[in-house]
């Protein structure tokens, strides 16, 4: 299968040993027999099979069909992160999407997985990105164009694939409100999106370390049902 990559852990820790991220390498694998996480499938094992599209970034390039309106049915269409696998339904308050161009889209669990598309896809333009409105009713929050949104980055809100929160809300004067009772600081979506960045390093060294937890876990689990 297409989804289910072929893993080169060592070319991956001198590659990140030579970004200077040698600390991730660590809880890449916490044994054999996992291999990654594939949005829609979960853990999946590498086949090793060569799949058309192959070769960063190539293989990160939204392969779905090209969408003119992509808010009709948004949630039913894009259910999972792309990057994390993350169900957009459960995460909707944090969810993001963008409309590049070219009409492709990718719809995102959050800001930190946007911005993973974005340096992905350099060579597209967004038409239009949108983010959740984290500060309206109801159990679904809908999306507001993210240029007439305003960010609470830094509150006390639980973050989404980060430990630095950064949600948007489509009135300020909400934004507000919820800066006064859970702090942070107010500001664009481009100020959003530079938090994202600069939280990338530790912000993917927490994801690391927790997904090494789980695996660990998935591992312990298997063993007690084989021996049992």
């Amino acid at each position: 299968m297409c989804e289910e990559k072929k893993i080169d852990r060592r070319g991956m820790l001198k590659l990140l040993a030579v970004a200077g991220f040698g600390s991730l390498a660590g809880p890449v694998v916490a044994g054999p027999g996992i291999g990654a996480m594939v949005p829609g499938k979960g853990w999946v094992k590498a086949s090793g099979e060569q799949c058309q599209g192959d070769g960063t970034p190539l293989q990160f390039i939204p392969k779905t069909a090209l969408d003119g309106n992509p808010l009709e049915n948004e949630l039913e269409k894009y259910p999972a992160c792309p990057y994390c696998g993350m169900n957009r339904t459960q995460w909707n308050h944090s969810r993001h999407l963008v409309q590049y161009d070219d009409d492709l889209v990718d719809g995102t669990c959050s800001i930190h997985c946007l911005a993973i598309s974005l340096s992905l896809n350099l060579d597209r333009g967004p038409k239009a990105i949108y983010a959740a409105d984290f500060g309206a009713a109801g159990k679904v929050k809908p999306l507001v164009k993210v240029d007439e949104a305003t960010y609470l980055i830094g509150s006390r809100l639980k973050g989404t694939m980060t430990a630095n929160s950064k949600m948007a809300f489509a009135s300020a004067e909400a934004a507000k409100a919820a800066q006064a009772e859970q702090g942070g600081e107010l500001g664009s979506f481009d100020e959003g999106l530079k938090a994202a960045y600069l939280g990338m390093a530790q912000d993917t060294m927490m994801i690391r370390k927790r997904r090494a937890e789980k695996v660990k876990k998935m591992q312990m689990m298997k063993m007690k049902k084989s021996s049992g």
